[in-house]
Parts: structure tokens; sequence; C-alpha cells
């Protein structure tokens, strides 16, 4: 480093980046945290708020290439290529399916299990830290699923599980209702986790980091980063859309944890990176949050269902459709239906739709850590549907890397 407190540039205030600020900033350093939107208002303000680090299996296991038919043809696959797209999405499509090998999965559980590991705790101690402990919720999560078979067809993923010390117990219907009594009779066969945790709020859960980090004399400056230019002495310059002076002019650090738009600044840089938009959706229910107490996991459909602050958030499914297509409605839509089907007392409950830009690499596991052939350049990218769980073991890295005391990439 340059000095004993360097100047580093966090590009994007999403759960992630804004995490790593503060961390940064914990450690000495004087940050500056860039976003183009309010911190929080982009992919992490609509997601589901689960804290899951049961979650080591990738989202590509064995079997994968069988499935992409349905990917294509069902607009109800909770895994879902609309045709129009796939011309775009091929190369991305190639490495997400040779990422389905065993050993590949294999590789990419024990890095996603390493990452998670400690995840709850931390969690529950930053939102003590930062003044908003009620968001933390440790109920634990129940998955469901229509019968037995279904259960089967997840095998893999629970054995994973068991295989990095994550406990659970599988339920009957009379097990389910005594945990979620409005649960419908779809549902006859549930795993619970009784350890892992919900936050029932994650826009106000990173305000709550952002005003902390800025109460402690971090900068947030609210602007588009367009290019990042190395500078003289090692240094990094960025050129934002309004062309505004970020802090000194230049930095000795850079952070990209710009999510899915990390590759619009990376690739002028020739740093490659396999990154693809995991568009999620999610419906809101204005009221209805006593539906369910604790985060529920619609097994077979992919849908997470969680009792929010100010409602019930049913979100999920993966759509591979790029950053410029606009929304399809149609999937929200679905989210709704099902959601309706499963739960009652939602009939009279209006809704409110949303979707957002998960950034997903090909094999699930993000890229954290320095650039290869880019000194003072940091990569915080490719977290999927896993960014909230892994934003504070992923700064932490990012700062032991940084600041010299334990260089750990992904």
């Amino acid at each position: 480093m340059s000095s004993r407190n360097p100047q580093v540039a966090v590009v994007g205030a999403g759960v992630v980046g804004s995490c790593i600020a503060l961390h940064l900033q914990k450690r000495g350093a004087a940050v500056t945290l860039i976003d183009r939107d309010e911190p929080g208002r982009g992919c992490s303000y609509g997601n589901s708020g689960a804290i899951s680090p049961g979650s080591v299996a990738p989202l590509a296991m064995p079997g994968i290439l069988a499935t992409v038919p349905h990917m294509l043809l069902d607009e109800e696959s909770p895994l879902h290529l609309p045709l129009a797209y796939l011309p775009k999405a091929i190369p991305w499509l190639l490495r997400f399916v040779a990422s389905a090998q065993p050993s590949r999965v294999a590789l990419s559980a024990a890095k996603l299990a390493s990452l998670h590991a400690g995840a709850i705790d931390r969690h529950e101690a930053l939102a003590r830290e930062i003044g908003v402990p009620e968001l933390f919720v440790r109920r634990g999560h129940l998955h469901l699923y229509p019968d037995a078979k279904s259960l089967a067809k997840d095998a893999a993923g629970w054995r994973m599980r068991t295989h990095y010390g994550y406990r659970f117990q599988q339920l009957d219907r009379d097990g389910i209702l005594s945990l979620e009594p409005h649960v419908g009779e779809r549902y006859q066969v549930g795993v619970f986790m009784a350890d892992h945790a919900t936050i029932i709020n994650p826009f106000r859960y990173v305000q709550a980091m952002v005003r902390a980090f800025a109460a402690k004399g971090g900068r947030l400056l609210r602007d588009d980063v367009q290019a990042m230019v190395p500078a003289a002495g090692g240094r990094w310059q960025l050129r934002t859309t309004n062309g505004a002076d970020t802090a000194s002019g230049s930095f000795d650090q850079v952070v990209v944890a710009a999510g899915a738009w990390s590759r619009r600044l990376l690739d002028p840089l020739q740093v490659p990176l396999a990154l693809e938009s995991q568009r999620g959706y999610h419906v809101q229910f204005q009221g209805g949050r006593d539906t369910v107490s604790r985060t529920v996991v619609l097994a077979d459909r992919k849908i997470f269902v969680t009792p929010m602050e100010d409602g019930l958030r049913v979100g999920g499914t993966v759509e591979i459709g790029g950053l410029e297509r606009p929304p399809d409605a149609r999937r929200a839509a679905i989210l709704e239906r099902i959601a309706r089907e499963t739960f009652g007392g939602l009939e009279a409950l209006q809704t409110t739709q949303w979707m957002g830009h998960r950034p997903c690499m090909p094999d699930s596991v993000p890229v954290i850590g320095p650039a290869a052939g880019r000194p003072g350049l940091w990569l915080a990218v490719g977290h999927g549907h896993l960014g909230l769980t892994d934003s504070i073991n992923t700064a932490q890295r990012i700062a032991d890397g940084m600041l010299g005391v334990r260089p750990v990439a992904l």
C-alpha cells in the first residue's frame, strides 16, 4: 500500500459493495462509495432476505443439459431462457453446462461452503452494530415439496448440505402445519433448517450500513462510473458521467462490486469475466406478512416466500435474459398465482412487482480478489442469489487481501 490510510473507491453500493466499504473503513482505509443510484436500490432492494449458508449446491448440477429444452420452451420453468435471447446466451450457457460436471460441481460446492461459513452469526452481529437488530430474524428456513418423489429430485443438494455439516429435519404434513399452518394441501413433505435466518427488509439493512459508513467519515458519491483508467504511480482514475472529481482524483485501490453491470467496466481493461444477469422477480403483497413466520421455500418451484416488514414477499425463479430486455410481467404473474394457490388469505390483497439483475457466474461461484494483471484493482462480483448471505465474508476477504493480512481469492 502507498500509505497507512489508502484511498479506496468501491464501485457499487448494493449489499456487497456497501459491506466492503464499511469493512475497509474499519480497517483504516479512506473509502469513497460510488453508485449511480441510491444505495441498496439495485438487486439488493428486491431480494428475498434469506441468509442461507446451506445453499452450497451450484445452480448447474449434473443433468442440467437435459433441462435446456424445458428452459427454452416452458415459460413457467423456474430456470427460464427466452428463445430470442439464446444467440447472445450461448457462450455463457456452454460454460454453465460444462460447470455441471461432477468434479466441477464438487469444487464449486467446496468454495461456496467456505465463503458461507459463519454468515448467520456475522449478520446478527452486524445488524446490532449498525442499529437495526430487529431486521435479523433467526427462525429457520422451511423447504416444501409435494411428495417424497419431488424431494428425491433434490437429494444431491441435501447430501451436499450434510457433507458440509448443515443439519435439517424432514417433516410430514402435520410437521409442516405445526410450523406454518397456512400452507396449502399441495405440500406434504418438508425439510426444516432451524439455524437459518432472514433479513426482513434488505433495503433498510443496506441503508443502515451506509449510514454507519457515512457517520464515521466515509464518502458517498452518487454518480455513474463510465471507465477506470490506470494513472501515474500505480493509482486509478475514475471517469464518471457527471465528471465529478472523486475525492483526490485518483485512488490507490478500486473495488468493482457493480453486480451484473461489472463487465461494462472490466471488458475495456481486458479483465475477463463470464458474467450473466440472473434476472429475478418478486411480487410484494400489501399486507399478509403473517401468512408465514419465516422464510418458506416452495422447493419444486424455486420460490421463496418471506414475511417482510411491509408485507409478504414472493420471489424467485431465474431468467437468463440479459440487461437490456424489459421485465417480463408474466414471470411475476406466475409468482403471484402460485402464492394465491398455496396460501389462504391473500385473495383481497394488492401487489407490486419488481425485477432485478442478479450477477451470476456459470459455476455459481463469485469472483473475489485481485484482478490478474491489474495491480490495485479488486473484484467482488458474481454472487447470484447469495449476495446478502455472502456480503460480510466477501468484505472480510477483500479487506484482508487488500490490507495485507491474508490475500485470499475465490
